[in-house]
């Protein structure tokens, strides 16, 4: 057995062991981290002008100022705040490293050949249809860019279902609160700021599993489709995608701080 099937095999074993703990009474959401996809050598996917990577960022920044202005209690970390590299078993522990309360991943989407359109939040599980295998695969990939990749990653191939099956066993710890959180960002998308929302759901990214918080990953539109592709460039899509979230970021915060 390969020394990343027996840490995440035994990790499982653990947290399904002892899951029913992590759920407890007096939470508090002081800091969230917010991590923009991609950057610098790495531009994720694109569009006819524009790149992930950019519009990732922008969302990010405005998301982060609302809660910096609106909400000074709350910590905001950010993993990058401008066009650099940053390999992803980084962005996971900067999160870690903070002892975040809830980890924001903020991505765009594509599917070259396709007129998919609207957002998608996920949260770490194992997939159910293969759309969700290939936007893991893909979000994964990242990690091929980093020398000694399989070192890295302890073993994680993000081309093999098997890697996926094993890791997505341990992150139970924090499925309930992910889940809330992102159900309350798509429901914000698609009722108030006027998004066709495709839902929640599951997928096994290896930037949530290395996470020790809720933690989703935010899917704010489609590159490849020309009509998201200018409002997701745009300065009022970007503020309006950035609010929506906000705005879920605040009902999340007040529903778990007042579990009794």
């Amino acid at each position: 057995m390969s020394n990343f099937r027996l840490k995440v095999l035994l990790l499982a074993i653990t947290l399904l062991n002892s899951s029913a703990s992590f759920f407890t009474t007096g939470i508090k959401v002081a800091t969230v981290v917010i991590d923009p996809g991609h950057g610098g050598r790495d531009p994720g996917t694109s569009g006819k002008n524009f790149k992930e990577k950019d519009v990732a960022l922008k969302i990010s920044l405005k998301f982060g100022a609302y809660i910096e202005k609106n909400m000074p209690d709350v910590k905001v970390i950010y993993t990058r705040k401008d066009d650099r590299y940053m390999a992803l078993e980084e962005r996971p522990e900067v999160a870690n490293r903070a002892k975040a309360d809830l980890f924001v991943c903020i991505h765009a989407n594509a599917l070259p050949g396709a007129p998919a359109y609207g957002t998608e939040t996920y949260v770490m599980g194992l997939h159910k249809d293969e759309g969700n295998f290939e936007v893991a695969k893909r979000e994964n990939s990242v990690m091929l860019l980093d020398e000694n990749y399989k070192g890295r990653y302890e073993g994680f191939d993000p081309e093999s279902p098997e890697s996926y099956i094993l890791f997505t066993l341990s992150q139970s710890a924090y499925q309930e609160s992910s889940l809330r959180f992102a159900q309350k960002v798509e429901d914000q998308f698609k009722n108030k700021v006027g998004r066709h929302s495709r839902g929640v759901k599951q997928a096994g990214f290896w930037v949530l599993w290395k996470t020790s918080m809720p933690s989703v990953l935010i899917e704010t539109g489609f590159l490849s489709n020309e009509r998201e592709e200018n409002y997701l460039a745009s300065n009022k899509g970007q503020d309006m995608i950035a609010e929506g979230i906000f705005q879920a970021f605040k009902e999340y915060k007040k529903e778990m701080e007042s579990i009794n």
